[in-house]
Order: C-alpha cells, then structure tokens, then sequence
C-alpha cells in the first residue's frame, strides 16, 4: 500500500495525465481574476447555448478541412484496426485465483469488464467469464456510461466497489457489484456522480470521501472530508474520521487489511508535492512523522519505505533526495530512527517506481530513461541482498506488477518502440519469468531504428531525446519530424510500443522524437524540481533545445517540424506556439491548460498550484505570465499552424481554455487556427476506440498537411 503514490496517481494520471457534483463543477467561480476585461469568458460557461454553437461551428470547419477526405479515413481506419485487433495482449490484474480485464473493440465498444484463470490465460484464446457488458448496461438504461475501474474485497474479492462515468470525466457514481450474481448489489453501497474516493473496511464498512454537501470538497473539487459508512445507514449517517481544510488537495482513508498487519490510514493531501500520513488506531490518529514533500510513505507488512524528494537528517544520518529507505514499521512508530538506504540516485540513475511481491521487493531504475530491475531482499538485522534481474531490449521499459499478499509472482510488461509489447509473468526464485502474451506487430519495424541523443539547453544542462527513423534518412532536413514532449508533475517519457504511430507517422515517412525535458521525472526529484513554478520557463528552453539540434543535425527544418503535447503538454504547446513560433511548421495542442492568469478558477485548477503557481498572488503572477500563453498571444506574429483539441466532458483542466485561446487567436486575425471539441471522454477526450481512432488520426492528418 503507497498511499502518497497512490494519490498522485489518481490525481495526476487517470498521465493531470482526476467534489463538487458536476453540475457544480462547470459553473465558473466567481473571484478576483474573474474582474477582466477578457472578451472571451462567454466560452466559459461550458454547456451554455452560445458556447456550444460556437463549438459546433468550430468543429464543422475543423472536420472539413481535414477528416472529410480519404487520407483521414484511412488513418483513422488503420489507427482503429490497432485498437480494435483481438491480437492484443488483454492486460490483467490478479485478484486472488482469477484474473480480471477491460475490453474494448468493435463489438464491444464501451467494454466487456471479465475474468478468467491463470490456467486459461496460458492458452492463446482463454475463455472469459464476463462480468459486465457495458454496452448492455447502457442499453438497459439509456446512458453513456464509461468505465473507470473497480476496487474489489479481499481476500475473496466477491464484493466490488464498480465507478462508473456518465460521459467519461473524472466524475462517477460508485455502485456495489455481486461477483457471483454478475450483478449490482440491491441496496447496496452507491454514490452519486462525484470525484469520489471509496475502499472497502470489511463486508459491511467502506470509507468514503464524496461530495457531502455545500463545503465538503477543497477548492481543488476533491473530497475534504473521509468518513466510514456502514451498510444500511444512510451517507449522512457516516462517521467522519478526518476533516481537512478546504486550501487543501484532498483527503482519503484506506485499510490494509494484510493478515496480520491490519492497519488504518489516512492521507492528507496539501497539494501534488507534500501530504501528511497518518495511522488510525482504536479511534486515534498517530502521525508518521516523515517528510511532508516525502514521494512515498509506503506500509507493507513489517515494514516502511520512504521514497524522498528532499534530503532528509534523521537518526545521525542524512539520506539524498531521490533515495528510498527502508525501517520495520513498528521501531519506528516507537521512536527509532535508523534506516537502511535500498536505493540512491546518481547523474544517470533515478527510481523510476517499486513493488513488493510476498517477500521481495522488486526496484524499477531508469538508467538515463531506459530501464533496469533490481531485487532487494530483507534479511537479518535490516540487512537486504540484492540482484539484477534479466536485462530487458535496448531502448525498452519494463512495467511491474505484482500481488504482495498472495506469493512472489510477479508480471513483466515488456515494450520499446520497435518492440512489440509482451507480457511476462515468473515467480521469483523459480527461474527466469515466461512470455504468456505477444502484441503482434503493427508496422514493419525493420525500416527504423531508434537513438538517443543529448543537447545542452539554455543553461548548459544536457537533454536526452529519443529519435525514432528510417535506417537510411539523410540529413538533409526534408523530413516531416513530429516532436512530442510533456515536462511536468515528475512524469517521466519512457519508450513505448505504438502501433498508431507506426502507421500513422512512421509508416509515410515521419521521424518521431520524445523528448524528455525537464519537470519529468527521468532524472528523478532533481529534474522535476529544475522546471517547477519561478523555473518554468526552463522546461519550454529545453524543449525548444532540442527543436533546434534537430534543425542543426539536419534531420528536419521548422516547415517540416511540427510538435504535439497534451494537458501540461499542451501548455507546452502553447509555449511553443507563443516563445518559439520560428521554430515549428504546426503544433497539435491537446486537453491544454493556457490561460494561466485563471487557471486555478477552472475545473481542478487549483490543484496544480504546486506545478505552476498561484495567478491570484500578484509576485506569483511576475513569473506565471511569462508563460501563459493565452496572455502573451499577440497580432501582427507569424505563428505556425495550430489544432487545439479538447472534450467538453473534461472536468479536470476542462474545455474553456482551448475554446478561448483558439477563439482569441481568431479575434486576432490569425488564419491557421483550428478547434475541436468531443463531448465525451473526460480529460482523455474519447471514451471508446472509435472516438480514439478519430482524435488521433484529426491530430496526424492536421500535422502531415501542415508540414509539408
């Protein structure tokens, strides 16, 4: 159980990558920054009539430029044939002896929740058990739902905690799922759509943070408030075990209920960098006192890991930032303070992630953005050994996941971006792991080859980027590059296996290029902290960097060079477009944040104060204009073409700030400016295969037209 990582993930990914109810999330708060003279604050009531007249018009032109034509219809078939192929590896998650997945394709559009056995699983068409068929349920009763995941009751998993979507955001209504019946449990535990947070105590308790009423989610529109509900009573029967602060990110309580170590938490979010920890016993909270900006405070059985972003002095010894240390969990609660150091960054090497199996731990490093394993076992005396595990393909990423409760078996997955992912599983001890599942090949890979390569930014620090291009390309910079970059929240931008890029941009010449700027995390807490709030602008400079050896190196030219990014990316994006317009031929601008003066006004804005800073703070906002990029668009510039793309459904950075920088743009004279806006699919914008394909293939179509 990590429950600072757990946080950050769900806040941050379901990649930044989700209360208010809705209805009223998408009305705009009334505050100081709203007093402005912006013509374009009409775009902001998200669902209203002119807004979304705008949107269709908007969406009609886009459309017509670049979707009503055979080029985009292929892509986007070629794009959805990848999505759809029942080759791919239908990835599972183990809960106790079965093995459970999500499955979307053709016939099953919104999805097919499932499960089979490990015996199964081995065979190259098992057999499924579904659960829940989305489709049918939608059908049954006329909604849109998407699924979100589902948190099951160890150790038997019978009872589940299912989220539901009702047009893919961040917002579910939460209903109890029968696994035997295969059906929702009557008069069981159920919520509302709201940004919730649930996990089951026993059979008949769960806690729960939802919204509870007017000032029961922070500012950030997460729960403020964790309670524990009993099966039965009604939500507002519910007793509150923590109350937070409304400044705060958001609060949440859990249970490990691993036999023998049973404990209670709860987690105090201040913001996406610093949180408190507190263990609930017999009706007390006792707080571990780690540091607040600490990565990970992670609990597993005897023992406690901390995961440091700062340098820490405790017990005689001071432990780098980066390191993760490790204590029996009890020595601490009384008092002690010494450590074992299990891991220490160095120029080249971060801790990319960790998990536990039953008895070992098992490290996953990123050695200049390329994975390595390690495998720490404890012994005597807070002694651990240590081992290599199997070294993975060049240019690769390995993901781990692992069962702690149930054994030492653990799951590899294996991807590069000429490697076709495969899936692994082993048990350690028991010799190397077995490839169970293989991801056909989408592309011919054999035309292609990947490098990485290092360029000094402004401030002389080397940047690592990967290019991915034909073996023979001449440098002679008449080639269509795309350029993706993200540089944000200690996200790091691994190699990975893409089918949609192979065909879409690879497969009809293009060169594509990752590059991994700071305010990620390839390097660590070191290279997150480099880019964060008054450093911001060190990020967009390395990303313009490497922009610019490409040019150099000759394998493009800025007619030729286009960029693509999305939420923090897409504020990347507009950097781009406004600090470096001579750099780029186009740029696809994806669920962006822009309009940083109002950013903490809309949607989870506030959330991400942390990242950037507070607009409202008038010595904050001396550096935050400097790159918001909805303040610094001019007339009278020559910016490249850009596509701004977003969802109206998105209830994490929401949808207004592409509408009014796209709006705006226009407002200014500029000419190659195009919107569009899916109405379902949340942050993600989709929320099936289909609406994928067709976001995807608008984005490679807009750039391959634009570049050449």
């Amino acid at each position: 159980m990590s429950l600072k990582a757990s946080m950050r993930l769900a806040l941050a990914l379901t990649v930044i990558m989700g209360g208010m109810s809705q209805a009223h999330e998408n009305t705009p708060v009334p505050s100081t920054a709203a007093s402005t003279d912006d013509p374009y604050l009409w775009l902001e009531d998200i669902h209203g009539t002119r807004a979304m007249d705008w949107v269709k018009t908007q969406n009609t032109v886009t459309q017509k430029q670049f979707a009503d034509n055979p080029a985009f219809t292929q892509t986007r078939d070629r794009i959805l044939e990848v999505l759809d192929s029942d080759a791919r590896i239908p990835y599972v998650a183990r809960r106790g002896d079965h093995l459970f997945n999500f499955w979307q394709d053709k016939a099953n559009p919104r999805g097919l929740w499932r499960r089979t056995t490990l015996e199964e699983y081995r065979k190259a068409e098992p057999k499924w058990e579904v659960l829940l068929d989305l489709d049918a349920l939608n059908k049954a009763e006329g909604k849109r739902w998407v699924f979100k995941g589902s948190d099951c009751l160890k150790p038997d998993y019978r009872r589940c905690l299912v989220q539901l979507s009702p047009d893919g955001g961040d917002a579910v209504e939460v209903r109890e799922f029968d696994i035997a019946s295969k059906s929702f449990v009557k008069d069981g535990f159920h919520l509302p759509a709201a940004k919730s947070q649930v996990g089951w105590i026993d059979d008949n308790h769960i806690y729960v943070g939802t919204d509870f009423g007017p000032g029961s989610m922070t500012t950030s529109s997460y729960p403020r408030i964790a309670k524990i509900w009993q099966r039965g009573t009604p939500l507002s029967a519910a007793k509150t075990v923590y109350e937070g602060k409304m400044e705060d990110l958001s609060v949440s309580a859990s249970h490990d209920r691993t036999p023998g170590f049973e404990r209670d938490f709860v987690s105090v979010a201040h913001d996406f960098f610093h949180s408190d920890t507190y263990q609930l016993k017999d009706g007390k909270l006792i707080h571990l006192d780690v540091p607040v900006d600490a990565a990970n405070v992670d609990a597993h059985r005897e023992w406690l890991l901390v995961q440091l972003r700062s340098a820490w002095t405790v017990g005689g010894n001071t432990y780098p930032s980066g390191a993760l240390i490790a204590t029996k969990f009890d020595d601490f609660l009384a008092g002690k303070r010494q450590f074992t150091t299990l891991f220490v960054p160095d120029e080249h090497t971060a801790l990319s992630s960790y998990s536990w199996t039953r008895n070992h731990l098992i490290l996953d490093l990123m050695d200049d953005v390329k994975t390595r394993l390690d495998v720490l076992t404890p012994k005597a005396e807070g002694n651990w050994a240590r081992e290599e595990m199997p070294g993975a393909p060049k240019f690769s990423t390995v993901m781990v996941n692992t069962d702690p409760d149930r054994s030492d078996e653990y799951w590899l997955i294996v991807t590069g971006f000429l490697t076709p992912t495969s899936l692994e599983r082993g048990v350690l001890g028991e010799g190397k792991a077995q490839t169970l599942k293989q991801s056909p090949a989408f592309f011919d890979a054999s035309k292609f080859e990947v490098s990485q390569h290092f360029v000094a930014s402004k401030d002389g620090t080397q940047v690592p980027y990967f290019e991915i291009a034909p073996k023979d390309i001449k440098l002679d910079g008449s080639h269509r590059t795309l350029l993706y970059g993200y540089g944000g929240f200690e996200i790091a931008l691994q190699p990975f296996y893409s089918g949609s890029v192979g065909r879409a941009w690879l497969e009809r010449g293009g060169v594509y290029v990752i590059a991994n700027i700071r305010g990620g995390g390839e390097y660590g807490p070191r290279w997150h902290q480099a880019a964060l709030q008054a450093n911001r602008l060190r990020a967009y400079e390395d990303f313009s960097a490497v922009a610019n050896d490409l040019i150099k190196r000759g394998v493009t030219s800025p007619e030729h060079l286009g960029a693509e990014g999305g939420s923090n990316g897409g504020l990347l994006m507009g950097n781009m477009l406004t600090l470096y317009p001579q750099l780029f031929g186009a740029i696809a601008c994806e669920v962006p944040l822009l309009d940083m003066k109002r950013y903490v006004h809309l949607s989870a804005g506030a959330s991400w104060i942390a990242e950037y800073g507070n607009p409202d703070d008038p010595k904050q906002w001396d550096f935050i204009k400097t790159f918001s990029p909805y303040q610094n668009v001019k007339s009278g510039e020559n910016y490249p073409s850009v596509l701004f793309y977003t969802a109206t459904s998105d209830d994490r950075v929401g949808p207004v700030q592409a509408r009014k920088m796209a709006a705006k743009m226009e407002g200014m004279g500029h000419r190659n400016v195009w919107f569009y806006e899916n109405t379902e699919g949340g942050h993600g914008a989709s929320a099936d295969n289909k609406q994928t394909a067709y976001m995807h293939a608008l984005a490679y179509e807009f750039l391959w037209d634009k570049l050449k």
